[in-house]
């Protein structure tokens, strides 16, 4: 999902930043099974695998 995202961040569009869920016993009652999960200021945008017409549309709706 980062290799996705990074080319995605082409131009700058976004900043990633990635979280361990592991050590956050909180998330990882949260996020455990859903792990990658990547959340925009929305919430959660996809798990697993990721959604690159979800991530695009969700940037192009945020400006």
């Amino acid at each position: 999902m980062i290799a996705g995202l990074r080319t995605l961040q082409a131009g700058d569009r976004f900043e990633l930043e990635v979280i361990d869920v592991d050590s956050d016993p909180l998330l990882e009652a949260q996020y455990g099974e859903l792990v990658p999960v990547l959340m925009g200021a929305d919430g959660e945008l996809c798990h697993y695998h990721l959604d690159a017409a979800k991530v695009n549309e969700y940037l192009n709706k945020i400006g």
